[in-house]
């Protein structure tokens, strides 16, 4: 029966609730948000979470919303609108458990951090980037690095021109067999360090 229709920060309410199993927000208002970073980082425990109704529209950050949440087998975000998010650094980090998420209606335009978006996704065998626009991006070290299972990951579509960091990018992904980056423009970047390093399968 929360009323949080006037909460602007959600950011680090239910950090380190390393028990709780399940969490349904579905009566959320969070049409005035703007930070909900780290929201749910570090409930190690958490199986199930229903934000299927969030609105995220005037949404900055979404850094950390779910690291660490390493037993949530799936996620429901096809609602979030991100068209303002200028972060989604570490958004799923260390989601162990999550086998496949959709992704297919983000808005990345303003998105300058992708850094370890997905770092340490073992479970993750499939994800479609295909509407991702990456034009504003200038950090993409270890956004894939330690998604042991994904085989195959088209990034055709990534702009890179202003990308500076691509440090371990994909770094132990050794299962991977086809990997797409023929459209990647790297004459800003600085660091290419181990970029795809164990990447055993390509």
């Amino acid at each position: 029966n929360f009323d949080t229709s006037k909460v602007k920060e959600f950011n680090q309410m239910f950090q380190s609730c390393g028990s709780l199993v399940s969490l349904d927000l579905s009566t959320f208002d969070t049409s005035s948000a703007t930070n909900i970073y780290y929201m749910f980082q570090g409930c190690y425990s958490l199986t199930s979470i229903n934000i299927s109704n969030f609105v995220t529209s005037n949404v900055e950050t979404m850094s950390y919303m779910f690291s660490s949440c390493n037993k949530l087998v799936s996620v429901d975000v096809s609602t979030f609108d991100t068209s303002n998010v200028l972060d989604m650094q570490n958004m799923f980090s260390g989601c162990s458990s999550l086998v496949s998420i959709d992704l297919s209606n983000f808005n990345t335009a303003k998105v300058t951090n992708f850094r370890n978006m997905f770092f340490n996704c073992a479970s993750l065998n499939t994800i479609n980037l295909s509407n991702f626009n990456t034009s504003s991006a200038q950090e993409m070290d270890h956004m894939f690095d330690g998604c042991i299972s994904l085989r195959e990951l088209n990034l055709s579509n990534f702009n890179t021109i202003n990308v500076n960091n691509f440090e371990r990018m994909f770094y132990n992904c050794k299962s991977l067999i086809f990997l797409d980056v023929v459209n990647f423009n790297t004459e800003k970047a600085l660091n290419m360090k181990e970029m795809f390093s164990n990447c055993i399968s390509l």
